[in-house]
């Protein structure tokens, strides 16, 4: 009998079949790496997250975004904050004042501020005199806001030289200031529209490094600088 004719082996129940692959991957570096077995495995098994089994980044019942980041702990509410007595009773006034309350306040604080100039006379005050400048005081030196209340007192009348001569930057800065603050009360109170003075940060930066150099420069012991010390 040919090999042919013989019978076949019995099949073993107990085997397993193994069908062939229908693409093999080609072996070399461009592989990629097997799964590790089990039910639940690791990156690539079923029902598993970027970093384990039903784990978002960052712990448990997290909600993530598109790229794996961590957005908000999903279902968890937050009560807000309720403000204090205090500030609902600020936030009622407010919301009950008329339009023009709040720039009425801003010019009553402007006017208290050079009521006191007028009333004080700081251009006949002793140096010392209370209220004083701790750092005068103290140093003998001149603070970058020496000589404003000065100053203030000469241009309510009207003498702008001797204003400039206790604080020039406050005298070149006050058109600038009472422009801003008409601009932004008219509007508030009456809702004109004038024209926006627009400081970027530059500019306002630049004022800033001029109102130091002009603090030192005042506190300087030789001419001409001297005559800046107030």
């Amino acid at each position: 009998m040919t090999t042919v004719d013989r019978p076949g082996a019995p099949a073993d129940p107990q085997a397993v079949p193994v069908a062939p692959p229908a693409h093999p991957a080609p072996a070399g570096p461009q592989s990629a790496p097997a799964a590790p077995a089990g039910p639940h495995a690791g990156p690539t098994g079923p029902h598993a997250g970027p970093t384990g089994p039903h784990t978002g980044p960052a712990g448990p019942h997290a909600a993530a975004g598109p790229d794996g980041a961590a957005i908000w702990p999903a279902g968890v509410t937050y009560q807000p904050v309720e403000p204090d007595r205090f500030t609902r009773l600020v936030l009622r006034l407010h919301a009950r004042a008329p339009r023009w309350a709040v720039p009425l306040a801003a010019l009553g604080c402007v006017g208290v501020g050079m009521t006191y100039a007028l009333l004080s006379d700081p251009t006949h005050s002793d140096p010392d005199a209370r209220p004083t400048c701790l750092l005068k005081l103290l140093t003998g030196l001149d603070c970058p806001g020496c000589g404003g209340t000065r100053a203030l007192w000469y241009v309510l009348h009207a003498d702008l030289p001797a204003a400039a001569r206790h604080h020039f930057l406050f005298v070149f800065a006050l058109p600038f200031l009472a422009y801003l603050f008409v601009a932004w009360a008219g509007n508030r109170a009456f809702g004109w529209r004038l024209p926006e003075l627009s400081l970027s940060p530059r500019v306002i930066g630049g004022f800033l490094a001029l109102w130091f150099a002009f603090s030192v420069a005042r506190n300087l012991p030789w001419a001409p600088f001297t005559a800046l010390y107030v």
